[in-house]
């Protein structure tokens, strides 16, 4: 039994060390369930190739026209390297959401790097996926996309 403190003890302040090293424009930051929520996302879209990872690859595809919902880690040190992004997405109409940790994007979206950002796109560039899976991506997407504007819309 005092192991399993001890453990909630050691995440609790890992959670506290994540909120600490936030940066200061990482707004609007999502809640846990919206966290989880999006992460999960990321996840699907990893699988189906759905996703653009790093700023260098997300910048060229917004700039491209593609649309999607681009996720940026709040936990970004030196904080220039993404402060141009949510500007990108703002010009070009596309939501954007902060999650707290760039260790937990990366596990998300299937790499070891720690990434600063995401976009998730609705289909895959190159292919196609199956209409069962299309439309399962779709749903998760504009659930998430929904909540995302919802508190975008109470902070602005």
């Amino acid at each position: 039994m005092g192991s399993d403190s001890e453990a909630e003890r050691t995440q609790q302040k890992e959670e506290k060390k994540k909120i600490l090293a936030l940066a200061p424009i990482a707004k609007p930051l999502a809640g846990k369930k919206l966290c989880k929520r999006t992460l999960k996302l990321v996840r699907r879209a990893a699988e189906h190739k759905c996703l653009k990872r790093g700023v260098k690859e997300v910048v060229k595809s917004i700039r491209r026209g593609h649309k999607g919902l681009c996720v940026i880690a709040g936990n970004i040190s030196p904080i220039d390297v993404i402060t141009h992004v949510p500007i990108l997405c703002e010009e070009s109409d596309i939501p954007y959401i902060y999650v707290p940790s760039k260790e937990d994007l990366a596990n998300a979206g299937a790499t070891k790097r720690p990434t600063c950002c995401v976009l998730v796109l609705t289909k895959p560039v190159k292919g196609e996926l199956g209409s069962e899976e299309q439309d399962k991506l779709k749903a998760d997407y504009s659930h998430v996309v929904d909540d995302v504007k919802e508190l975008t819309s109470t902070l602005f």
